[in-house]
């Protein structure tokens, strides 16, 4: 991981204080469970390792590196444990915060590129339309990782507005209520709770469409932006099936309580993992050549089709079905053991499994790409 040869010239730190992180996050992972948030010194250890920058222009600060950077930065630090990757992909927020006017994204990053921001966007809630901008009430459930956020958008409708994809409006932490609902058997510490808001004002200004055209122009702005949406949670579930595999083959080496032969030498245990290395392996090369393809495409200052962005999301389906039967393969050889809360072959398995329940993963997502494939129609909803 992190060897990609396309990266940005900026570099991510990924020595000492990568492993630092990484080493937190393993040491810390049933705790952030218990919580069900990651804890700030974690988030602020995100930010020390350029979670939060490496996608912001580098006008403000930023790193833009490319999509693979990032994508197998949050991987690693998914292995180390899913809801800790689940919170950093939220980085990818820079790029359709993008969406901005250039003069609200010279006060976001006024302080520096490391803006921590979550949102949640469905239900849009009705906002009333006032002098500069709107008034703003509503509950929003999966707000993931909010929490540890200094910016939280919510999804909001306006009365006359077409086009199909929602508007989003920016507010403050301080404006914004947390309600802390998140009870989950799998990525139980994303803080992923419910975010309330009462007749806040928000500036036109500080909305933008999500989904919709960038201010800004760079080739990272450019890639099919709810494509990389989904790209950046399915590598959670990658980084977690991978760290199911690692795992069973450590115990595939230890003797049984029970006498039976070492799981090693069972010719079942060596099928199910010779199976699960060649799944996971093919998966995570569809997902990465279809990203490289993309991106040396935008490098050279063409055009992304619709095709291409189907493609893309098609990977990252596939990546994150795939990634939830890996998980379930290798928690099958945990045996009356994994089914313990604190069982890294169970916690995977768990994780996986929400990973691939994402409405922008899930398996209702196969038939739309086919229907796009075919010249059938367009995504239904939010493409």
């Amino acid at each position: 991981m992190l060897n990609d040869t396309l990266a940005a010239p900026h570099a991510l730190q990924t020595g000492d204080a990568l492993e630092g992180l990484l080493a937190t996050i393993r040491a810390e992972a049933l705790e952030f469970r218990a919580l069900r948030r990651i804890p700030q010194p974690v988030v602020e250890q995100f930010r020390s390792v350029g979670v939060y920058r490496a996608l912001v222009a580098r006008r403000f600060g930023g790193l833009e590196v490319s999509p693979m950077t990032f994508l197998d930065l949050i991987e690693t630090i998914a292995h180390a444990d899913a809801s800790a990757g689940w919170v950093a992909s939220f980085g990818v927020s820079a790029t359709y915060l993008a969406a901005l006017p250039i003069p609200t994204l010279e006060k976001l990053y006024a302080h520096g590129p490391d803006v921590v921001f979550a949102g949640a966007i469905f239900p849009p809630q009705k906002a009333r339309p006032v002098d500069g901008g709107f008034m703003v009430s509503g509950r929003w459930p999966y707000a993931s990782g909010c929490p540890g956020a200094s910016l939280i958008g919510v999804g909001i409708a306006v009365e006359g507005e077409t086009g199909g994809l929602p508007r989003t409006a920016v507010l403050p932490r301080s404006s914004v209520q947390i309600d802390e609902t998140w009870d989950t058997i799998g990525l139980a510490g994303t803080g992923s709770h419910d975010v309330v808001v009462e007749d806040v004002f928000v500036p036109h200004e500080w909305t933008f469409i999500r989904g919709g055209a960038p201010s800004l122009d760079a080739p990272i702005y450019a890639y099919p932006s709810l494509g990389l949406a989904a790209q950046v949670l399915t590598v959670v579930g990658l980084g977690c099936a991978r760290r199911a595999i690692d795992e069973a083959r450590t115990m595939a080496g230890r003797g049984s309580i029970t006498g039976a032969p070492v799981m090693g030498d069972r010719p079942f245990v060596q099928g199910v993992l010779g199976q699960a290395e060649a799944k996971l392996s093919a998966a995570r090369a569809f997902f990465y050549d279809i990203t490289r393809e993309v991106w040396g495409q935008l490098c050279a200052g063409e055009t992304i089709s619709d095709k291409q962005a189907n493609k893309v999301r098609l990977a990252a389906t596939h990546g994150a079905q795939t990634a939830f039967d890996v998980a379930r393969d290798c928690f099958s050889l945990g045996g009356i053991a994994a089914v313990r809360s604190d069982n890294i072959l169970g916690r995977c398995f768990q994780d996986c499994a929400v990973v691939a329940q994402h409405a922008f993963m899930a398996r209702g997502n196969y038939e739309a790409a086919g229907r796009v494939m075919l010249g059938r129609g367009d995504r239904p909803g939010y493409p």
